[in-house]
């Protein structure tokens, strides 16, 4: 544990006992644990309104995990502004204080950096623009197929699943049982082609990108250089950086790239959309598909 974050311990406790707690106590624990760094500077009132409980049920939480009461829990919290440990400390002190922890606190120090530069790198290189221009393409597509093989299928039907939440004509390919050059057999200059792949690439992906060019679809690609051959051929190509100290390619680069390109999406497409969201959500409580926090 890195002891410099004297609250941490505090809100290890909450979770070690959070099965103990009453659902009330759960509902002011999970306040504290999403929002740690205002218990060291609101009152206990103003946690109370902001969690929508009692301030006796603050007091209750504290002493069911061992602390006499709301001012001796909220002490270390209080005591992480005064060291000025409640944000985001210094990267290289950080990863250092986690290397030195444990057999295998290099790996993890190693994994935490790599994911970090990686976020960095990428989108240092794409602009907003960019990412404007082919989202403003895939909001006036017809049909968006998004191809990954590998891992990157997975990231492929997550973000069309995301993106179905509010919009109709996505698809995730290939398909089960199917071929990315099947998918593909009827879209034409209507159409999008969002396809990710990096090295080794993926000879099903450089294909039906050369296929989707030959048809007229716009072609948006994500792959780890510039002159990956499905950025080579791409309308719009963003280059997104994978290294990892594992044997398998990063996907937390790809990932973000692809949420904050939904995210444009959404911001360029018209108010029906965000209705359709909404709607879409509801539907889901109404149906029990969420499980519903206390009142």
């Amino acid at each position: 544990m890195n002891d410099t974050n004297v609250s941490s311990p505090v809100l290890e406790r909450l979770t070690d006992e959070w099965d103990a707690l009453t659902p009330e106590a759960q509902k002011a624990a999970r306040y504290v644990l999403e929002n740690p760094t205002e218990v060291g500077v609101s009152t206990v009132r103003e946690i109370a309104e902001a969690a929508k409980v009692k301030p006796n049920t603050l007091v209750r939480m504290a002493r069911q995990v061992g602390f006499d009461g709301y001012e001796d829990f909220r002490a270390p919290f209080r005591e992480a502004i005064r060291n000025n440990t409640a944000s985001f400390p210094d990267r290289a002190r950080w990863l250092q204080d986690i290397g030195k922890s444990g057999e295998l606190g290099g790996l993890y120090a190693d994994m935490i950096g790599a994911a970090l530069r990686n976020i960095e790198e990428t989108f240092a290189g794409i602009d907003a623009a960019s990412l404007q221009a082919a989202a403003q393409r895939i909001w006036t597509s017809r049909q968006v197929f998004t191809l990954g093989v590998g891992v990157n299928n997975a990231n492929a039907r997550n973000f069309t699943y995301l993106a179905s939440t509010g919009m109709k004509q996505f698809h995730a390919i290939p398909r089960p049982g199917s071929t990315p050059v099947d998918d593909l057999a009827w879209a034409d200059d209507q159409d999008v082609l969002i396809a990710m792949t990096c090295k080794p690439y993926r000879t099903e992906v450089i294909e039906a990108v050369k296929l989707a060019r030959e048809q007229g679809l716009t072609v948006i690609a994500l792959s780890d250089s510039p002159a990956s051959p499905i950025i080579l051929s791409a309308d719009h190509g963003f280059v997104v950086a994978a290294d990892t100290p594992q044997f398998f390619p990063s996907s937390v680069s790809t990932i973000a790239v692809l949420e904050t390109l939904l995210s444009f999406v959404i911001a360029v497409s018209s108010d029906e959309i965000v209705d359709r969201v909404e709607r879409f959500h509801k539907r889901r409580h109404l149906l029990g598909i969420y499980a519903e926090e206390p009142e």
